[in-house]
Formats: structure tokens, C-alpha cells, sequence
């Protein structure tokens, strides 16, 4: 007697790859994953152009400068103030080799005034100090003014040019060779001479408050 062969039952002994509709379900399936990449980012463009649209890129900064002192200039009505420098106040002096003081603020300015000169200035902004001042790296005839500046010893590196400071100070460039007082505590000395002490405070308080009973 022949024996039928086993008849399979139900469809989970069958792969899906041979259920009908198999391949429709999965061309539809890939259609939709694109469906929804596409949707993001077109989403993803769209915001980025209304962003733009809301804060717009600031505009560049190009133009003739003049120097103010030696960090900071004048470009197109805006007061700029070289990014990553740190040059002598106008009033400050520094020492020669010989012990000779020299106006070394003055020089600093002077030389950024020449630098300036030489063509077109452009500026990349980076933010503002506050004084209200643009932060930025510029560049005059495609040499980069802080780096120039550094370079020649007539400023210091406060960040972004440490080997134009180093080669300045071992050649004995400009402030480098004598002695000096370095930009920020020659201001915070000058601001302390300035500002009144707490004593000189008391007794200015204390004056007025005896001439104001002497008057009743």
C-alpha cells in the first residue's frame, strides 16, 4: 500500500519569501523608509533656510582702516579690536637695553597705522568684548595684522599666535628687548591710581557729612 506523502498544515511551516504578496510588501516597505528619509530632510533644508532667514550671517567687514591703537582699529564705522593680541597702551612706556625708556604704546600704534596703510583691511568676526568693541581677525594685503604685530614684538600673544612671540622674544624684538609692563597690568595699575581707596572714600563721606551739619 502506497503512503501519501505528509500534507503540511497551516502557513508557518511555509517561508514568507513564498507567501503571496511577499515581494510587493517588501517593495512597499522600501518605498516608505525613503518616503520618510526624504520627508527629513527636506524638513531638515527647510529649517535651515528659515534660520537663515531669522539670523541672517553678519555682514563681512571690509574696507580702509585706521588704527586706533595697537590692537584695535576703525573698519566701516565699527570699532574693532584684533583678536588673540594684547599691544601696549597709548600712554605706556617700556625700557630699552640700555635702561632708556621708550614710548612703546605710540610705537605700537604707529606701526598698525602703517601696516593698515597698505591696502584694504578685511575682518572675520568672532563675537564682541565689553566695551562693545568687534572681536576678529584681520588681515591688510593678505598678511594677518595681530600675527604681524606679534611677530615684530609690539604685542603680546594672548591666544592663537605663540611662535611669532617666541621668535620676538628671542630675537629681542621691539618690547622684548628691554624690560616691560605687560598691557593688562599697566590698565589695572593705571585704574587703581585712578580709583579712589576706601580711606580716601571714608574721609570724602565723612567731610561732607560734618560741612552739611556746619551749615544748619
Amino acid at each position: 500500500m502506497r503512503r501519501r506523502p505528509a500534507r503540511i498544515r497551516g502557513s508557518a511551516a511555509i517561508p514568507p519569501w513564498l507567501t503571496r504578496g511577499y515581494a510587493l510588501r517588501r517593495r512597499r516597505q522600501r518605498s516608505r523608509r525613503w518616503l520618510r528619509l526624504l520627508v527629513v530632510l527636506l524638513a531638515g533644508f527647510g529649517a535651515a533656510i528659515v534660520a537663515a532667514r531669522l539670523d541672517p550671517l553678519p555682514p563681512p567687514l571690509a574696507g580702509t582702516a585706521r588704527a586706533g591703537d595697537g590692537d584695535s582699529l576703525t573698519l566701516s564705522g565699527e570699532r574693532v579690536r584684533l583678536l588673540g593680541i594684547d599691544a601696549p597702551e597709548l600712554d605706556q612706556t617700556c625700557g630699552r637695553a640700555d635702561g632708556q625708556l621708550w614710548t612703546c604704546g605710540a610705537a605700537a600704534r604707529n606701526r598698525l597705522a602703517v601696516l593698515v596703510a597698505a591696502g584694504p583691511t578685511s575682518c572675520i568676526r568672532n563675537g564682541s568684548d565689553r566695551y562693545g568693541r568687534i572681536l576678529a581677525t584681520c588681515s591688510t594685503a593678505g598678511n594677518d595684522l595681530g600675527a604681524m604685530m606679534v611677530a615684530e614684538g609690539l604685542a603680546l600673544s594672548s591666544s592663537g599666535y605663540p611662535a611669532e612671540e617666541a621668535a620676538a622674544r628671542a630675537a629681542g624684538r621691539g618690547i622684548w628687548a628691554g624690560r616691560f609692563v605687560a598691557p593688562r597690568q599697566w590698565r589695572d595699575e593705571a585704574e587703581d591710581a585712578v580709583s579712589p581707596s576706601l580711606a580716601e572714600l571714608v574721609w570724602t563721606w565723612f567731610r561732607e557729612l560734618t560741612g552739611a551739619r556746619s551749615l544748619r
